[in-house]
Order: structure tokens, then C-alpha cells, then sequence
């Protein structure tokens, strides 16, 4: 059994705050995920530079795992357990902020996943991330979860 391919894009369409946000799935797929938010001055954390607010980024991480997990070949459901956030930069002004993640290891109920977020910058990335995430399988009919 497989899980619908359109689940991880009505995952986040149906989270209030990622369309806020305006996140918008750009790729995805077993075990990978790669989500983008736009600049907007509503998130800006500090009005004197611009920069938008580590919380609107790690949100925007959150996200990607999230569908990453949903990706990953027969995951119909998923939560956070544990995510952690190290802020490397601020992300530039204006600039478009790209999360990827990967779902690098999965066990019988937990998925552990790895993300990065850039803007326009090619250089350090704004933020890396890592986490463990409850991932909920499709379970072949007669068997137990």
C-alpha cells in the first residue's frame, strides 16, 4: 500500500499558518521535501533591518519536515517530537527562504529528518535543522501496527 501522492500539498494547505506564511511546495517525494516562503514585511523581526523573524523560519522548517515525513513511501500521518533549530545567519532582507529536508531514517513509528533554509545567498545557510518526527504507515489489511 501506498499513500496518496497528493497528501503532503493538502498537509500544508490545510495548515492556517503555512498559507499565512505563504509557503508553497516546490518539490517533493520519498522522503524529501523542498518548501518556500516569500519575504513579507508582516514577519520582520527587527523593523530597523528587515530581517524576517527566526520563528517564521522555523516555521517554515517545521513545514518541510513535516511533508518530507509525509513523502516517505506509505507515511499517512505526522507529528513533531522533536526539532532542533540552529540559526547560522540572518536571512537577507527581501530575499525568498528555501527549506529542503530529507527523511534520512525511518523505524517502525519515528522518522529523523535533516533540513537546511537559504535565501538568494549561495554562501552559509540561514538555519539547519534536525529532528524526530511520529510517522504514521498504512498497515497492509489483518496486520497490527
Amino acid at each position: 500500500m501506498t499513500s496518496s501522492p497528493d497528501a503532503p500539498q493538502r498537509f500544508i494547505e490545510a495548515l492556517p499558518f503555512a498559507r499565512a506564511l505563504g509557503i508553497e511546495l516546490e518539490s517533493i517525494g520519498d522522503g524529501h521535501a523542498r518548501l518556500s516562503m516569500p519575504w513579507d514585511a508582516r514577519f520582520v523581526g527587527d523593523p530597523a533591518t528587515g530581517v524576517i523573524h527566526g520563528g517564521a523560519v522555523s516555521a517554515l522548517m517545521d513545514t518541510c519536515c513535516g511533508a518530507a515525513v509525509l513523502s516517505f513511501p506509505g507515511a499517512i500521518g505526522t507529528a513533531t517530537i522533536d526539532l532542533r533549530i540552529d540559526y547560522m545567519r540572518a536571512a537577507r532582507p527581501g530575499a525568498r527562504i528555501t527549506a529542503q529536508a530529507e527523511c534520512f531514517h525511518t523505524t517502525r513509528t519515528v522518522a529523523f529528518v535533516r533540513a537546511t533554509a537559504t535565501d538568494d545567498d549561495e554562501g552559509t545557510p540561514v538555519a539547519s535543522a534536525a529532528g524526530a518526527f511520529v510517522i504514521d504507515r498504512m498497515t497492509p489489511k489483518g496486520d497490527t501496527p
